[in-house]
């Protein structure tokens, strides 16, 4: 059993150009991928505004979808479902990958149909939820509660930062010193360090070690 995730476009309808968006995200999910490969098959446009992909994990799927949010240039986003649950594929004549399907699929769905509602009534800065779906057993529900509680904090503090904060977390996530950081952006590393406190990323930074700790 894989974990299925579906990542909706935010606000398509309103972007300046959207075949450079499309440009913009497959090429950030290139580039995390080939950071970290996690995908057992990568994000990829599907219909619309859609783009689905299958990670071996759960927390593989949380640690790959944090490099994205924080990658992804200002002004283009996207909302994640994660769907726990049995996933496969039906054969057609029309599509050479066929067509997904499955309770993980499904949950995935409701899943980012959750996250709207938070985002637009509760929660502006939530843009992931997880589902487990009803044919799963306890430990799923369990786990999909913790990952929930994690999620809203964690979506909460990526919601708030700069664009160069993002970039700074992105580069700690992945082992990136802050000197090096520091001539990437053209400041010093002080500067370096303070901006990552200032945007809480010591906490995001962790959480992620502790989701690629194997």
């Amino acid at each position: 059993m894989g974990i299925a995730v579906t990542a909706d476009i935010i606000g398509s309808r309103q972007l300046a150009d959207r075949a450079e968006a499309q440009r913009a995200f497959d090429e950030t999910i290139a580039r995390v991928e080939s950071a970290l490969p996690l995908a057992e098959v990568r994000l990829h446009p599907t219909v619309g505004d859609e783009q689905q992909g299958v990670y071996p994990t759960l927390p593989a799927a949380l640690a790959s979808i944090l490099l994205l949010r924080l990658a992804l240039p200002e002004g283009i986003e996207f909302r994640y479902g994660i769907g726990i649950g049995e996933i496969g594929v039906i054969a057609s004549e029309a599509s050479s990958a066929g067509i997904p399907e499955g309770p993980g699929w499904w949950a995935a769905r409701q899943a980012i149909e959750h996250v709207g509602r938070l985002e637009r009534r509760s929660a502006p800065h939530a843009r992931t939820w997880v589902v487990a779906h009803g044919a799963e057993g306890e430990r799923s529900r369990e786990d999909t509660r913790m990952a929930n509680a994690y999620l809203l904090a964690r979506d909460e503090i990526v919601g708030a930062m700069s664009a160069r904060a993002r970039r700074l977390t992105y580069g700690r996530c992945l082992g990136v010193r802050q000197g090096d950081l520091a001539d990437d952006e053209g400041i010093t590393q002080s500067a370096v360090s303070q901006a990552l406190a200032a945007a809480g990323a010591a906490s995001v930074v962790e959480g992620f070690r502790l989701l690629v700790d194997r």
